[in-house]
């Protein structure tokens, strides 16, 4: 991968303009993501890995953004003469070299003169070396906080997966308790309903043997009245009669069921 693949927005493909980092660790110019964005209505997703986030947010990267502009100063254009090396627009020489000071890439002309006989210079190709080396070092940062970013995401969602199974498991007891108490109540509902079936036929039993109770004891009340008056006759009229009292009655048992 190129040095300008590396220093460039994957959105727009030019080199990061305010560049940030958003929750994934990748770059964007500002500009871009936030237009990116705004066409989303659900979540933020990542363009790059498509990683979404709850929120908007990205902070500037501004180590990134002196970087681009180092980066910028060093790309090669396309040049004005045949060789296709870029030139210097006071002198029409090849720049070759690169000044520390103005962080710019000079010819062998303005190395000469007066604003830059005094500053550090450099081969251009080796100041490209060596801003590669630093983009390359900060590339790599981003990627391992990228990595940190993405183990705290299997993280978290490890932590929900496990939530969500505890939640399951209380649904379903909560569920079966549930059953369980809607089986008691209609065993409660049944066994209240034979006790009440129970209790009006004992009741109606009551009724009954009450009943025949009281017949018998008019039939009694009704048998003392003749022998009573059987008793007041004179005694000649009492012994004709007595062999048909003691044979048509017949000694008196209840005949009510307990």
């Amino acid at each position: 991968m190129s040095l300008q693949d590396e220093a460039s927005c994957s959105i727009c493909l030019e080199y990061f303009k305010d560049p940030v980092s958003i929750h994934c660790g990748h770059n964007f110019c500002r500009a871009c993501i936030t237009d990116y964005w705004e066409e989303s209505d659900i979540n933020f997703s990542c363009p790059q890995c498509r990683e979404t986030a709850q929120q908007r947010n990205f902070r500037p990267n501004r180590e990134l953004a002196k970087i681009i502009e180092i980066a910028k100063r060093l790309s090669l254009q396309a040049a004005k003469g045949s060789g296709g090396e870029r030139v210097c627009e006071k002198h029409q020489e090849t720049l070759k070299l690169f000044c520390e000071e103005d962080q710019a890439p000079i010819c062998v002309i303005c190395r000469e003169s007066q604003a830059h006989r005094s500053h550090t210079v450099v081969p251009i190709e080796e100041a490209a070396q060596e801003y590669k080396e630093k983009i390359q070092i900060q590339l790599q940062i981003l990627k391992e906080e990228r990595e940190k970013l993405m183990g705290l995401k299997l993280t978290k969602e490890a932590r929900i997966w496990e939530h969500l199974q505890v939640e399951t498991e209380r649904l379903k007891i909560l569920s079966e308790f549930e059953q369980l108490r809607q089986f008691l109540e209609e065993q409660e509902r049944l066994l209240l309903a034979r006790l009440e079936e129970l209790d009006k036929e004992i009741e109606k039993r009551r009724d009954e043997n009450i009943a025949k109770l009281l017949e018998e004891i008019s039939c009694v009340n009704d048998m003392i009245s003749e022998l009573e008056g059987k008793c007041q006759q004179p005694a000649s009229e009492f012994l004709q009669v007595r062999y048909w009292i003691l044979d048509t009655q017949e000694p008196w048992s209840p005949r009510v069921k307990r």
